[in-house]
């Protein structure tokens, strides 16, 4: 990603496969999975796993993992247009263990007719995990569109407990 913003980024595992971070001198700007969709190929960035904001994204995460309840506390920095900043700012507000629905994130935006526009901008969404993209869903409860890929996003609900056994068993069929 040719971003001159970035100062650094590393690349941290995780359950679900290598992680990688990078961030702006204001706060972490990427988190993306290798295989996911919307990903730049290669970040232009120093590797910096000692940066400030990537340290501390990398000790969160690795939190995460153990309690998917702790709440992240690295400051952010995602590159956007303003629609879809707000959007990623109502995800910061769907706690872990709940979900939300594209509908609920629209008619917090303001823009309540538009779901469409919103299931965009979540698909456009940065900072996996960290923002918690993850946890919205469709009419119904379906799960849908997870640039990490829908395995993903069933894995990170089951962690987080926000994902009943018969949602599992539906979606695994």
């Amino acid at each position: 990603m040719n971003n001159p913003r970035l100062q650094a980024q590393c690349r941290v595992p995780s359950p679900l496969g290598a992680l990688t971070l990078a961030a702006t001198a204001q706060g972490l700007a990427l988190v993306w999975f290798d295989d996911q969709a919307h990903r730049s190929a290669t970040v232009d960035a120093a590797v910096d796993d000692h940066h400030p904001h990537l340290a501390l994204a990398a000790r969160e995460l690795a939190a995460y993992w153990q309690a998917p309840r702790r709440p992240f506390t690295v400051p952010l920095d995602p590159q956007g247009t303003d629609f879809q900043r707000a959007v990623w700012r109502v995800l910061c507000g769907i706690g872990p263990g709940t979900l939300g629905s594209y509908g609920e994130v629209a008619r917090a935006v303001g823009r309540p007719t538009a779901a469409r526009a919103v299931g965009a901008a979540i698909g456009r969404n940065p900072l996996g995990i960290i923002v918690p993209c993850h946890r919205v869903v469709g009419a119904g409860g379906a799960l849908t569109g997870y640039a990490g890929g829908l395995h993903r996003k069933q894995a990170l609900l089951e962690l987080e407990g926000a994902l009943p056994a018969q949602r599992a068993l539906a979606f695994n069929a």
